[in-house]
């Protein structure tokens, strides 16, 4: 009895997933009438496989936009290259992806949007899907990815606000790290700019990582592209000129002045060392800084010390003494001027 139930759960099991298997090879309609199918669907369509879209801004934030032509092109007949998913039906027709669309637009999948200008975008009035409307995606897409980064900051950012309970050798790496970024971002924009400079001086303009600090641009897009070279514009050719006879005659005073180079050099290098070693602080200085919060007074040592001073030099305390007793008559002697001054 219970083999026998096993196999009708996987008989039924085999039919299900065979029947999905030829709604998705046959199209058909009813397949997407689902909203979950429908989600599946714009988890492809939001995917790199999917249609490009375009960034603008709408209502003050970040938006994705694609014209609905298009949208309905790839759905009908996809880019070359793309892998269409095995558990979604292919479009036969323009009119039955348009149905589709119109779903998505219902479902509030994505809305239609009209342009105000170039990269601004507003939300239309017409609700109605149209293959010459732009249409900006709502769905975000799977939310997994996201919620894991947002722990990861979270829990980042709760590790940062313990350091001070670290352990020492974690500070030491931390600041190690730092100090390397720090020294490798200075260097990467020091090359940079030199390329750039003797480059520019030939007559052409290159740029290596142009739009590394662009701020509208994303991580991924700050590194796009890799390099690049254009000629320069007609009429720099004098300050290409003044600029090239600065630039040689410090290269040649460089040259001709080595000890004073060298000492450049020397006093860099050791700027190197004590900024890895912590050290680019005096010691005196680093003290002060620790002990800010404590009381100005004496420590126990520095007490039991002068105690011991004290005891092994007697003469001390007879110095302290005679002073004492001649300080006692100057001040008696004072009091009986002011008294018979008083009294005359």
């Amino acid at each position: 009895f219970v083999l026998g139930t096993v196999l009708q759960k996987a008989n039924r099991g085999n039919y299900f997933q065979l029947t999905m298997a030829t709604k998705a090879q046959n199209g058909d309609s009813s397949f997407y009438e689902e909203e979950d199918n429908l989600q599946k669907l714009c988890d492809f369509l939001r995917s790199a496989e999917g249609p490009a879209v375009r960034e603008a801004i709408e209502m003050e934030k970040r938006v994705y936009y694609l014209k609905g032509e298009k949208l309905v092109n790839f759905m009908v007949e996809p880019k070359k290259g793309t892998k269409w998913p095995s558990n979604l039906p292919r479009f036969e027709s323009r009119q039955q992806a348009i149905a589709v669309c119109k779903d998505l637009c219902k479902f509030q999948f994505m809305h239609r949007s009209e342009k105000r200008g170039k990269g601004d975008l507003v939300v239309s009035r017409v609700r109605d899907f149209d293959e010459a409307g732009y249409f900006t995606w709502m769905y975000e897409g799977d939310k997994t990815f996201s919620h894991l980064m947002t722990t990861g900051l979270i829990a980042g950012f709760l590790f940062c606000t313990c350091f001070p309970i670290w352990p020492n050798f974690l500070k030491v790496f931390v600041w190690y790290l730092s100090v390397s970024l720090l020294i490798f971002i200075f260097l990467l924009v020091t090359v940079r700019a030199f390329m750039f400079l003797l480059i520019w001086i030939l007559g052409y303009e290159f740029w290596f990582l142009p739009n590394l600090f662009d701020e509208t641009l994303s991580f991924v897009d700050s590194f796009k592209p890799l390099y690049s070279f254009e000629k320069c514009p007609a009429g720099q050719l004098p300050y290409r000129i003044g600029v090239a006879v600065s630039f040689f005659s410090f290269c040649w005073w460089a040259v001709t002045q080595p000890s004073e180079f060298d000492g450049f050099v020397s006093a860099q290098g050791d700027f190197l060392k004590d900024l890895y070693a912590g050290t680019l602080l005096s010691d005196m200085s680093q003290q002060d800084k620790e002990n800010i919060d404590k009381p100005k007074m004496q420590s126990l040592d520095d007490l039991l010390k002068s105690l011991e001073t004290e005891e092994n030099d007697p003469g001390i305390n007879e110095v302290s003494e005679e002073e004492e007793i001649d300080s006692l008559l100057d001040n008696l002697v004072d009091s009986d001027e002011d008294i018979e001054i008083d009294e005359d």
